[in-house]
């Protein structure tokens, strides 16, 4: 199915630790991203919330591509997200600017927000980096689980299920922050 005329389409598809969601608005090109969601539904009413125009359809080529990426990224840490192309337009330049260096950030791999700033060349700018990252449109597509708290700590998420989806990403990239407790087995 086409993208409708003029306007925003997204896409619903489950993933290993929840349903995730594409919005586009031309082909190939995603303009945002929920991360993952215990229901199909609340998935939609994540994206009926920042896109109240966007109509569910199937996705084009590209962004069926994109999708088994991402499906691959939560199943298996795998997936390469880094072909996918994103409709940047909207975004204000400083979060352009953290976003590029957190697409960067390999699987299994993590900075913290400090590294990040350092990265950009304003080193203390971690809070203002967090800041962007909690602002991303385009999770996972925009790693921004991959990027911690001083220390290695897992820090905020704004996702649902906070740090524990946090810690889901992390773990099916083979990134372990937490020993699993009595509780946990």
């Amino acid at each position: 199915m086409a993208t409708p005329l003029g306007g925003l389409a997204f896409n619903v598809f489950p993933t290993a630790i929840g349903h995730c969601a594409l919005v586009w608005r031309e082909p190939g090109v995603v303009v945002g991203s929920t991360l993952p969601h215990d229901s199909p539904q609340a998935t939609r009413d994540a994206v009926a919330t920042s896109y109240p125009s966007a109509r569910e359809a199937a996705p084009d080529a590209p962004i069926a591509t994109a999708v088994g990426e991402v499906v691959a990224l939560l199943e298996t840490g795998g997936g390469d997200l880094s072909g996918i192309a994103l409709d940047l337009a909207a975004v204000p330049e400083f979060d352009r600017r953290v976003y590029e260096v957190v697409r960067t950030v390999p699987a299994g791999a993590t900075l913290t927000y400090g590294e990040v700033a350092a990265r950009l060349g304003a080193p203390g700018a971690a809070q203002a980096v967090g800041q962007a990252l909690g602002r991303n449109p385009f999770p996972p597509i925009v790693p921004c689980h991959r990027v911690l708290a001083a220390g290695r700590q897992v820090g905020g998420f704004s996702a649902p299920g906070g740090r524990r989806t946090k810690l889901r990403m992390l773990e099916a990239e083979g990134v372990h922050l937490e020993h699993p407790t009595l509780f946990d087995v």
